[in-house]
């Protein structure tokens, strides 16, 4: 045997003593696993990712718990800042209380001690507890009175009031006249008081009506009383009604507002079940995703397998097309994964804008957002709801932040609402050229349908006959 041989003969040893350490520590790692095949290796990767599954699932759960409790929170944490307000109000009407009552007991010991008998005019301690107590309750101020331009309003109204009530006093130049005048402004005071009292929410045109009816008996009565003045109650009537009316308004804005806030945290208690509901059903589509792209992972594998032990060119010829294939199907599978990850992580949605000519008329849109991978399906939802008819899509605009493009939107076309005091109800009336217009103005890149379809409504329109399901139809072989 030639060096050369030998050579090469001792580095075929080496070599083959490098494999065999490296078998045999596979081999330990193996039995350290517990694996004896490669069919028990994939059972075991199979069981991790149920696993990994159901670990997810218990992570998503505790997510949604997460939610609600946040929502309960927020809830919990408003009441708290209005009973707060309550509090701090109550407060101020203590406190001025207090100043009112020292600066009396301050005159009544320097001024008046020498002609009263001071302790027959001051109150006690009991007395003051009992005040102190009490004060909260016993000042008759009106709601508007909490809310610093509804103040404003009303004080300027009040002024208008005063100034009108001197004008006609200064009319009535008999005792007699100025009397029945004056009865007459201290009952529709009284009047006035009571149907403020008694205003709510939903109840404006009735109190105006109320109110006129009021005017009226009272003029009637005037009139009677003494018809020399009735002209002049008959004007003065007329202008301090509309004043009157000023005031109910002003008053009515405070459960205005009030009813706007409490939508407000309507629409944000329900955005958040919509966005539960939207991930719920985002975490079901990622599983199945994750489903199909381990089902072309297992196939790829097995074609690999069955490439390395093909002879034939053909028949490997076709298994890379194949490849390929599977391949174009993992890179779109990965896209939509990425695409479902990032609707449940971020902001990313859809803002939709649809038309329902059948249910509203013309001219009228609801814009909405969504985080569903189809925007289709939320709209078929609508579609399903409470309407008689499908909803017709005019543009659907994806957004990394969807909320924000929403907002904007619903602020740009805030005085065309429909509905002025519910913002949840997502209603705009405009003309189809000038919303399209807008759309283009914020993104020039969207797609935006000028046609309003409403193809059920109009197919509706074209019979007067209500078409039935009762109805058997038998067709021929051809049909």
């Amino acid at each position: 045997m030639e060096i050369m041989d030998i050579i090469e003969w001792i580095k075929d040893v080496k070599n083959l003593n490098l494999i065999k350490a490296e078998n045999k520590e596979l081999h330990e790692k193996i039995e350290t696993l517990g694996i004896d095949s490669y069919e028990e290796s994939q059972k075991r990767v199979a069981e991790n990712e149920e696993i990994l599954r159901v670990k997810e699932d218990e992570i998503q759960k505790r997510q949604q718990e997460i939610d609600i409790k946040e929502l309960e929170v927020m809830e919990l944490n408003n009441k708290i800042d209005s009973k707060n307000k309550q509090i701090n109000t109550s407060i101020n009407k203590i406190s001025r209380n207090k100043e009112l009552y020292k600066s009396i007991e301050y005159s009544i010991n320097n001024f008046l001690n020498s002609y009263l008998d001071v302790k027959d005019y001051k109150i006690g301690s009991y007395q003051e507890n009992e005040i102190e107590e009490l004060c909260p309750s016993v000042i008759t101020k009106l709601n508007a009175m909490n809310v610093p331009d509804l103040k404003k309003a009303y004080k300027e109204n009040e002024k208008q009031i005063d100034k009108l009530l001197e004008l006609y006093s200064n009319r009535y130049t008999t005792k007699a006249n100025r009397t029945i005048y004056n009865l007459m402004v201290i009952a529709l005071r009284a009047e006035l008081q009571n149907i403020l009292n008694d205003l709510k929410y939903n109840k404006l045109q009735d109190s105006i009506d109320k109110l006129k009816t009021i005017t009226n008996k009272y003029l009637k009565i005037a009139g009677e009383g003494n018809q020399s003045i009735l002209p002049t109650l008959t004007k003065f009537i007329g202008e301090i009604e509309y004043l009157f009316i000023n005031a109910v308004k002003i008053e009515y804005n405070y459960y205005v507002k009030k009813e706007q806030a409490k939508q407000e945290q309507q629409a944000i208690r329900e955005k958040m079940r919509q966005e539960v509901e939207e991930r719920k059903a985002l975490e079901i589509e990622r599983k199945k995703v994750e489903q199909e792209e381990q089902k072309y992972k297992n196939e790829l594998i097995k074609i690999n397998e069955d490439m390395k032990n093909s002879q034939d060119n053909a028949e490997i010829e076709k298994l890379k097309a194949k490849i390929i294939e599977l391949q174009s199907k993992l890179s779109d599978v990965a896209i939509k994964k990425n695409d479902i990850i990032n609707l449940q992580n971020g902001k990313a949605g859809t803002v939709y804008i649809i038309s329902n000519i059948g249910a509203f008329g013309e001219n009228v849109f609801k814009i909405g957002m969504t985080r569903r991978i189809d925007p289709q399906d939320r709209v078929n939802e609508l579609g399903d709801a409470s309407v008689p008819f499908k909803f017709d899509v005019h543009s659907f605009i994806f957004s990394e932040d969807a909320v924000a493009l929403e907002s904007k939107l619903h602020e740009i076309l805030n005085s065309n609402r429909i509905n002025k005091v519910n913002r949840r109800k997502e209603f705009f009336k405009i003309n189809i050229e000038e919303l399209e217009k807008i759309v283009r103005e914020i993104d020039p890149t969207a797609e935006f349908n000028m046609t309003m379809m409403a193809d059920e409504y109009r197919e509706s329109l074209s019979s007067d006959v209500v078409y039935t399901d009762d109805a058997i139809v038998e067709f021929t072989d051809e049909e």
